[in-house]
């Protein structure tokens, strides 16, 4: 369980810092409460983690050489695309997320002055959530999950999470102006190379 709980707190902890979520969350920090928008950010992230888990342990009923295949597939493929996106980005960062974050905020209309706190934490759930949904990390969180103890995945993506959203609403805007975004990326990529190499070596 604790290989299980560590390897899911580092994957998300190191791959959703300066991810399109980690930005909507300090986005919408920005504008309301701090620990309502945490609340609101966890919880979605939460509930991600969970339905990942639970597809992965369907996917683990499937044969184990099949799983292997897939699970040493994704980290590898995972990590090559970020070492690959990492290469091609400028030492100047590009802020590609910070703008796509901004953009689904403004359309989700949290321009309004004033709003009750649970509209605040549902549309900081709602926009979490379908920004989530189908990323690399849900995808990584499932292949974990079909190998791994489930327990110890779910709590360390959760714990993960609310690492990385507790950094985004408090020193967000602090760190995405002094951390590369092509650092940030090329550790990731590494990271996924380093779980599919151990994959590759329990399987």
């Amino acid at each position: 369980m604790l290989t299980a709980f560590t390897a899911g707190l580092l994957l998300i902890t190191i791959s959703e810092l300066g991810d399109k979520t980690f930005f909507i969350a300090m986005i919408l920090a920005m504008r309301h409460p701090r620990r309502l928008v945490f609340v609101g950010v966890v919880a979605a992230l939460a509930v991600m983690t969970v339905i990942s888990v639970l597809l992965g342990q369907v996917v683990s009923l499937l044969p184990k050489t099949y799983i292997h295949f897939a699970e040493v597939s994704l980290f590898l493929g995972f990590g090559i695309k970020l070492l690959y996106d990492a290469s091609q980005m400028s030492s100047i960062p590009s802020c590609e997320e910070m703008a796509e974050a901004k953009e689904t905020v403004e359309q989700a209309n949290l321009s309004l002055r004033r709003k009750a706190s649970w509209g605040i934490v549902l549309q900081a759930f709602t926009l979490t959530f379908m920004a989530e949904w189908g990323d690399r990390t849900q995808i990584a969180t499932v292949a974990l999950a079909a190998s791994n103890n489930p327990w110890g995945v779910t709590i360390g993506a959760i714990v993960g999470h609310a690492i990385c959203a507790a950094i985004a609403i408090v020193g967000g805007c602090l760190l995405a102006g002094r951390l590369s975004e092509r650092m940030i990326i090329a550790s990731g990529g590494f990271l996924f190379l380093i779980f599919g190499a151990v994959a590759l070596m329990e399987g």
